[in-house]
């Protein structure tokens, strides 16, 4: 067996720690790189110290130390560090899973170029249960074309930067193009004050921002005398890790290419 030999960026926060996990658990994978930022006090530290069982790997904050092993980097961390990394990956032929949200269009354009050196999977959710989530609002979308107002409602933890979530604005993406809109030109995302009637185009986002949640999304279709919901609800970051494992392995035979979730999983 050939392993996956991943690092992992942001390796002391949450989601790294939780990926370093995954990784260790995994038989076809091994921990080959940890990255975080410079001011990080994990620095110099054993990337898998956490579990009781020291891997050998330490944090790095210099790109060529913690990527020297590695041929794939998983990174969820922040918009201006995944495109350091991105530039780095692509000179080197890293391949690279990317959950980072929050890119701009330049950034998206940055990681498309990329993508034209090397191999990347990126989505703004990886967990299977959302992506299968996506596929059925796109269905559902095309069934509730009329009469129907949609609403996307997400809460995630206090800690996190951007709104509305990277995954809910996916979804507002897939129901717009299955409905043949664009969602720069009907989305809402802020209502206060005298608004007016609803325009019956428009696809509202409303976001909560509290205490330890994972990630919960919610796409209300509500027509006259009924109305439909769509939830997913994440209770552990774990789902996130091993979409990301999935996306590694899909790119074992690829060496370059733009990829997202829906071709991991077969749902394109």
């Amino acid at each position: 067996m050939t392993l996956l030999k991943i690092a992992v960026a942001g390796a002391s926060g949450r989601m790294g720690r939780m990926l370093i996990e995954t990784i260790d658990a995994a038989e076809d994978a091994v921990l080959a790189g940890a990255l975080d930022v410079v001011e990080s006090p994990f620095i110099g530290t054993d990337a898998a110290a956490m579990l009781g069982k020291p891997a050998g790997v330490f944090i790095e904050s210099d790109l060529a130390k913690g990527l020297a092993g590695a041929d794939y980097l998983i990174d969820f961390t922040r918009p201006e560090g995944t495109l350091k990394h991105v530039e780095y990956c692509a000179a080197h032929g890293i391949k690279m899973i990317i959950g980072t949200t929050g890119f701009d269009e330049a950034g998206k354009a940055a990681i498309a170029a990329a993508a034209q050196k090397t191999a990347i999977v990126f989505a703004p959710n990886m967990s299977v249960g959302v992506n299968v989530t996506l596929k059925l609002l796109e269905m559902a979308a095309k069934s509730f074309a009329h009469g129907y107002d949609i609403e996307i409602i997400e809460a995630h933890h206090r800690h996190k930067v951007d709104a509305p979530s990277g995954t809910a604005l996916k979804m507002g993406e897939v129901i717009a193009d299955a409905l043949g809109r664009d969602l720069n030109e009907v989305g809402v995302f802020s209502r206060e004050g005298v608004t007016g009637e609803r325009d019956p185009s428009s696809i509202g986002f409303a976001t909560i921002r509290g205490g330890d949640i994972v990630g919960d999304h919610t796409v209300l279709f509500a027509g006259i005398g009924e109305r439909v919901e769509i939830t997913h609800k994440s209770s552990s970051r774990v789902t996130y890790a091993h979409g990301s494992l999935r996306a590694a392995r899909f790119l074992a035979d690829k060496t370059t290419g733009l990829y997202d979730m829906f071709d991991v999983l077969g749902l394109n």
